[in-house]
């Protein structure tokens, strides 16, 4: 039991927390592209990315004394996100903090599409026949991950750039 939750109900419900976290966040990403600010959905995404961060921890194996690279990828979510929220809700996007936040922000995203593409191959059995083992290895494997970091790193340095909110 988890957080009074069988562990496949406490999976199922960071599933749905991550998905939605991923879909503000790439709507967020879309609209930073236009200098929209949206507070709502950035909320939204914010709070479910942290909530995907924090919940992570307690999935078994990675409910562990030894610390795995999800967790790894967690903490850094975790401090990225930290970073995000200043930027955004303390420092107002003031000056250098508009590009800081669109960074942390956007990578804690990629982040969460990245473990999503392992997951992916992990759990879905057409991916898993392309790219088997744990974690995912081989050719297709590699050009997925490639091709989210190509994505991401094409839209950072393009909301670097344009995102200027008024």
């Amino acid at each position: 039991m988890i957080l009074g939750m069988s562990v496949a109900t406490f999976v199922l419900v960071h599933v749905v927390i991550s998905l939605i976290a991923i879909v503000a966040g790439l709507i967020v990403m879309f609209g930073m592209l236009g200098s929209k600010r949206m507070p709502g959905l950035t909320a939204i995404f914010l709070l479910f990315t942290i909530l995907t961060s924090a919940t992570g921890f307690l999935i078994p194996p990675l409910l562990s004394e030894k610390l795995l690279p999800s967790h790894m990828i967690g903490i850094l979510s975790l401090v990225l996100l930290a970073i995000a929220c200043i930027a955004l809700y303390a420092m107002n996007l003031a000056g250098p903090w508009r590009w800081i936040y669109a960074l942390t922000a956007l990578l804690s995203l990629y982040f969460n599409v990245f473990v999503l593409v392992i997951q992916s191959f992990l759990k879905i059995p057409a991916l898993m026949a392309l790219a088997p083992g744990n974690p995912p290895a081989g050719p297709i494997f590699a050009v997925a991950q490639g091709i989210a970091l190509v994505f991401f790193a094409v839209m950072i340095i393009g909301v670097w750039r344009r995102f200027r909110p008024a």
